[in-house]
């Protein structure tokens, strides 16, 4: 009788094993086919972003050749000024960050450029946070830099455009 029992546990070992075996491969081919399945959707995806960057490599190339102006430059009258970056007057712990494009009336003048660059970086050290706060105060600013601008350049820049206004 022990003999019996012991070969019966043995054959419900083996049928135990066959079965978990059969439900680890059944569960391999669910994921590998839901693995494949979520591929196929994820892929045109990657590839259309994969190509909109490439045209946009190929745009930027062709523009480097000779395409269209980049927006600040000499052949429409625009400079880019180097970016001003200085603490304020009051509180001195803070910084102020601003990026500033001039458009002349006629051929840009580097020179002319340039002291304007320095009067603004001037300028802005000499201004408190709470005369720049808000709208009005970001107004104030832009007005007085204009007029700063018109005063150096004597009429020949004819726009002071903000490019960016960060304070810190």
């Amino acid at each position: 009788m022990a003999d019996n029992e012991t070969g019966e546990g043995k054959k419900k070992k083996s049928g135990g094993m066959v079965m978990t075996i059969i439900g680890l491969a059944v569960l391999t081919l669910v994921g590998v086919g839901g693995g494949w399945a979520v591929g196929n959707m994820v892929a045109p995806n990657i590839r259309s972003a994969a190509e909109a960057e490439q045209a946009k490599e190929a745009e930027a190339k062709k523009k480097a050749e000779g395409g269209l102006p980049k927006i600040a430059s000499e052949a429409n009258n625009i400079v880019l000024l180097d970016p001003v970056t200085s603490n304020l007057a009051y509180p001195s712990e803070n910084w102020i960050r601003l990026e500033v494009a001039l458009m002349f009336n006629g051929p840009p003048d580097v020179k002319v450029a340039e002291d304007i660059h320095q009067d603004i970086l001037a300028y802005v050290r000499t201004v408190s946070l709470q005369q720049i706060e808000g709208p009005r105060g970001f107004q104030y600013l832009k007005d007085d830099i204009q007029e700063r601008v018109d005063l150096r350049s004597q009429g020949r820049v004819s726009k002071v455009m903000f490019r960016t206004f960060v304070i810190e």
